[in-house]
């Protein structure tokens, strides 16, 4: 699990409170280098007929769009390049950590915890903003009969209080059980004699690529469920 230990780089400490860099760090920074110099470079040309990296980032724009004018509608648009920033870099410190010896930020619950309780507590705040005390109705269903609220309602609570647990939970587990099979599967085709070790190899190959879907496919994943609860937020029952 030595894989999965965070690093101090630069030690520091505030008021008794450790605030040191580390390896977890350098790669949320190196992620925000990467995208931030990949987008400018994308469209810095802004060619009519784009080239290879103008074309994979119009189509990283639009698979966000989609996503966002599916879930939200019109009233989604607003929120376009929060979903997008929160797309593109969880996918970005994904894929990060399927270099090897590098270091995988989103299998850590912290980070993913912060992140989902961000989305959790702005679709809260975009509730309340546009609904008023109105957006309490969110806990009782429409059709529910008088005599099941007392039941439905608490449940309904629960259900939106976890959210940020499970949503961060998710992403952390998918992506910590996949590394962690990946190191297993690495390990017996090291240690196996030279004649056994075909079949972790082939296992090992296959399943890296299955870890790369499944990075892509958390990503996607989370940016579905922010415009869901986003779209709990702005339409309420309407969807």
């Amino acid at each position: 699990m030595a894989q999965f230990a965070i690093k101090r780089i630069i030690p520091l400490e505030l008021f008794g409170y450790d605030i040191s860099f580390t390896n977890s760090s350098l790669f949320m920074v190196l992620a925000l280098v990467l995208i931030s110099v990949y987008l400018i470079a994308a469209m810095n040309s802004r060619a009519l007929v784009p080239g290879r990296i103008q074309s994979t980032a119009e189509s990283t724009y639009e698979f966000v769009a989609g996503i966002v004018r599916e879930n939200l509608g019109e009233d989604g648009k607003a929120f376009f390049p929060w979903v997008f920033t929160i797309f593109i870099f969880i996918l970005t410190l994904n894929m990060l950590g399927m270099i090897p010896g590098s270091f995988t930020v989103t299998s850590h619950i912290i980070v993913t915890f912060a992140l989902a309780a961000m989305v959790w507590v702005v679709a809260t705040i975009v509730g309340f903003v546009r609904h008023g005390t109105h957006y309490l109705k969110l806990f009782v269903p429409d059709g529910v009969p008088i005599w099941l609220m007392p039941l439905i309602v608490p449940i309904e609570i629960v259900s939106y209080l976890i959210r940020p647990i499970s949503l961060s939970v998710r992403l952390f587990a998918n992506m910590m059980a996949g590394h962690t099979m990946l190191k297993v599967f690495a390990g017996f085709a090291v240690s196996l004699p030279f004649v056994a070790k075909a079949l972790p190899v082939v296992f090992t190959a296959a399943f890296t690529g299955l870890e790369f879907l499944v990075s892509f496919l958390q990503a996607f994943i989370f940016t579905v469920l922010t415009c869901i609860y986003l779209n709990d937020a702005v339409n309420m029952h309407e969807h």
